[in-house]
């Protein structure tokens, strides 16, 4: 059968789930992965770095911001980057920018190049996050496109449990500084993302590079077909079609603040604002507060390492529930559930500290809030169509880690007024302004292939 009269969404959406697929996901995953580690280490280092520096709390959460800042900036640029340029190219660079910033941060001998490096690496990791959530979009079918980023924003715990290990069994031996360098390594894996991942058909056929997108549409075609035995395979249903006139590198930014997509916007950078200011003001702090509870620092970074297995199966619940209840469903209760675990932490802090009290409030707040994060990197690409999805993820992004970087400062300005109560308190004050914003405009995507989110108009 000749294909070729079919688009990528056609032919893409057509295509039974196989290996191939798979391999694509792991792939993407394990570089969101080895991005979650480096970011994730600095709420185990902190508090050794806080000592040797002998940084004040404001200080020191000036530090733990300044990756933030970086992926204020990483974010903003990479989504206009790749859907003007690709988001092969894009992918790749921001692998090898965050390696190279990790070296560096293992050479800082002062507190001002270390925090310049951390800006240099949260630019890399801002430019990974929303290309890596953007292209598992385009390339997985509707029906189980939600499962599999939500899958893929779980390797964001397993991450931040890996950090906490290696700091863990490392610090003591080796200290932060080639804690740094170890975690440098994993940039090579951009030479496996270079033969196997392929540039996204939907953002060629987009750009008007026909013939590039067939054939890589069948060379995917060729490779699942491999992956499953079948010697053909089914037959493409016509979708929507969208037709997006070439633009300038603004085009995209104009676009997700057009009339149709206004909505959307106003609501996702919303709730990546809240849902980031509160989850960082917190989560970056963890190891240092308990710190400043009395706990040795060993102590303090088993007891986080531990909490934070709780957002395994969070992150395993909201990958099935995204495509049962739904994505806008998911987020409330997330949002909501890691609220009030949000609050209970910090009031089983205040009174005495009880250990068993600590671990189990964490490791509930932990299950609710890297849930949240699975909906989030599942829902905002599906907002947006191919010649704006990555601007619109990235700029999403990037307004979500203005909060990033709001909140280790916030929390080093307030801890010191309000203890660990009130701290905790304002985090899960976030999370419900975030919950309100999505129940009041958020709109429901599951089920629904990316043209056919397109063509929506908004409703509640």
């Amino acid at each position: 059968m000749d294909t070729r009269n079919f688009s990528a969404a056609e032919r893409l959406e057509r295509l039974p789930l196989s290996g191939y697929h798979r391999v694509i996901f792991i792939i993407i995953a394990l570089a969101f992965f080895f991005d979650s580690m480096d970011l994730a280490m600095m709420t185990f280092l902190l508090g050794s770095i806080k000592s040797e520096f002998g940084l004040s709390s404001a200080q020191a959460g000036l530090l733990a911001s300044s990756s933030f800042f970086g992926m204020v900036l990483g974010a903003s640029l990479s989504g206009m980057l790749a859907d003007r340029f690709g988001r092969k190219p894009v992918f790749q660079w921001s692998i090898v920018l965050w390696g190279v910033a990790s070296y560096l941060c293992s050479t800082a001998q002062t507190v001002e190049s270390l925090t310049l490096f951390r800006i240099l690496l949260g630019i890399g990791m801002g430019m990974e996050f929303p290309i890596a959530q953007s292209m598992l979009s385009e390339l997985i079918p509707a029906q189980r496109r939600g499962r599999y980023i939500a899958l893929m924003d779980g390797f964001w715990p397993l991450g931040f449990v890996a950090a906490g290990v290696l700091s863990y069994f490392l610090l003591p031996l080796i200290g932060w500084r080639d804690i740094f360098l170890v975690l440098a390594v994993p940039a090579v894996f951009v030479l496996a993302i270079r033969f196997f991942i392929p540039e996204s058909p939907r953002w060629l056929e987009q750009a008007g590079r026909h013939e590039a997108a067939d054939k890589v549409l069948s060379a995917i075609e060729q490779r699942v077909r491999t992956s499953l035995g079948v010697a053909t395979l089914p037959e493409p249903l016509r979708l929507p079609r969208t037709v997006t006139p070439a633009g300038n590198f603004f085009s995209a930014l104009k676009q997700i603040w057009s009339p149709q997509y206004r909505q959307r916007t106003t609501m996702i950078w919303s709730l990546w604002f809240f849902a980031l200011l509160g989850f960082y003001g917190l989560t970056s702090w963890l190891s240092a507060l308990l710190q400043q509870s009395g706990f040795a620092v060993t102590q303090s970074v088993y007891y986080t390492v531990l909490i934070s297995l709780g957002g395994i199966p969070g992150f395993l619940m909201a990958a099935w529930l995204v495509e049962r209840w739904g994505r806008k469903p998911v987020c409330i209760v997330t949002l909501l559930g890691g609220g009030v675990m949000a609050f209970l932490y910090g009031q089983s802090a205040v009174f005495g500290g009880n250990v068993a009290l600590l671990i189990g409030t964490g490791l509930l707040m932990q299950f609710f809030l890297f849930g949240m994060w699975a909906v989030l990197y599942t829902y905002t690409p599906e907002l947006y169509p191919t010649s704006a999805r990555a601007t619109g993820s990235g700029f999403a992004s990037a307004i979500g880690r203005v909060g990033s970087l709001l909140g280790p400062l916030v929390t080093g300005l307030v801890f010191p007024i309000t203890g660990q109560g009130g701290v905790f308190a304002l985090g899960a004050l976030c999370f419900a302004i975030a919950a309100g914003v999505v129940w009041l405009f958020g709109m429901e995507t599951r089920g629904k292939t990316l043209e056919e989110l397109t063509e929506l108009e908004i409703s509640s």
